[in-house]
């Protein structure tokens, strides 16, 4: 191995000790989360050693990062996920690689999901993201829609064509009732996700938690958690 392969594969190891303790703690099967490696900042090459070390679930969050690197690695058997703020300018781009998009939080970026998802002939996950932070009828600080918004968001995913409802996101907030609360905040995700479920039940993923606070969104019943620093180690942004 690669001394970086053999950081990476040491890495997996400990987050996958972590995801499988929080499990047995919650009284959950392993099998029923499944971790993505958010890859930002990270180039290509370590994506590729991801795949070899069994990866298959790979985020970013920006286009301009994603859509070179996601080229690079198109003959790898990778699932990727869009997971950050997306603007509708960007939506081309990024239906030509994401399998999921987690960030969806209005109907202008449906209707633009859908539009570039029928004319790449493909289908694209979706999962709302949900402000924890957000006053009802406005979006959060890093983006998300307000609980109370999720609902005619689903219904608008469930109708748009190209466009499937998988879920809800959240990332834990930095103010408002569930700041440093993050137990508490994927308790409420998991709440909204039960509520849209009984509506499409389908809709199964729960993405929360990422490296810091995984085993709160374990315990909490997150189906996806996120993880970057955790596997890929701390480094300067790119650009």
């Amino acid at each position: 191995m690669t001394d970086r392969k053999t950081e990476l594969a040491a890495n997996l190891a400990r987050v996958e000790e972590r995801i499988a303790a929080a499990c047995a703690a919650a009284g959950r099967r392993r099998d029923e989360v499944t971790l993505i490696v958010v890859t930002k900042t990270y180039p290509a090459s370590d994506v590729r050693l991801l795949a070899e070390l069994g990866v298959r679930q790979v985020a970013e969050n920006r286009d301009q990062d994603a859509a070179p690197k996601a080229a690079e690695c198109a003959d790898l058997p990778l699932t990727w996920h869009f997971v950050g703020q997306l603007q509708t300018n960007k939506v081309r781009s990024v239906a030509g690689y994401a399998g999921l998009v987690q960030s969806v939080d209005r109907a202008r970026l449906v209707t633009a999901l859908s539009k570039e998802a029928v004319r790449a002939e493909r289908e694209m996950g979706c999962l709302i993201q949900v402000a924890l932070d957000a006053e009802a009828g406005e979006r959060g600080d890093r983006g998300g829609v307000a609980p109370d918004g999720v609902a005619a968001l689903a219904e608008a995913i469930d109708g748009a064509q190209g466009l499937r409802l998988d879920g809800v996101m959240t990332v834990a907030p930095l103010a408002g009732p569930y700041a440093g609360r993050q137990r508490a905040a994927f308790e409420r995700l998991r709440e909204i996700s039960t509520d849209l479920r009984a509506a499409y039940p389908a809709a199964t993923m729960v993405s929360a938690g990422m490296s810091a606070d995984l085993e709160d969104a374990v315990a909490a019943g997150a189906t996806h958690v996120r993880v970057g620093t955790a596997v890929l180690g701390v480094r300067p942004r790119l650009g």
